[in-house]
């Protein structure tokens, strides 16, 4: 039991090092489901938040925080929550403009918008060739 305990404190740790997280909130405080019922980015509320191995997350509404509760890795974000054309082009974690996103394959992928670069076009040029790269290198920093 104290084994099962230590790893899964431990993966908790592993999560909130690695995760694209502020002050401990994943999606700088958007919720994850409304990106997939709504289709569109909204701000979560701090009343409707969990806690999942050490990553908090906000939700716009009680329905959606339940929803997410069902199964949490339907609605978590890919690599972290991390800039994923940056993941995939040079395998770095880069700060995402939570209101650039995009759904593929059931799954929520974010990007850096800013100063001028926004990478969504980038990574749509060469999506199947980026996500490759992404998963690859993620899963290198994520062990």
């Amino acid at each position: 039991m104290v084994l099962i305990a230590l790893f899964a404190q431990g993966q908790a740790t592993l999560r909130v090092s690695q995760f694209n997280l502020e002050n401990g909130v994943a999606i700088k405080g958007y919720d994850p489901v409304a990106y997939f019922a709504e289709h569109k980015a909204i701000k979560g509320q701090k009343e409707f938040s969990i806690v999942l191995d050490g990553v908090t997350y906000y939700f716009s509404s009680a329905a959606n925080k339940e929803t997410f509760i069902k199964h949490p890795m339907n609605y978590e974000p890919q690599y972290g929550g991390w800039c994923a054309y940056a993941m995939g082009e040079t395998s770095e974690k880069v700060e995402v403009d939570p209101e650039t996103f995009k759904i593929v394959n059931g799954k929520l992928y974010l990007f850096y918008n800013g100063l001028f670069n926004n990478t969504l076009p980038k990574w749509n040029k060469a999506e199947v060739n980026l996500k490759m790269k992404a998963d690859k290198n993620w899963n290198a920093i994520y062990k």
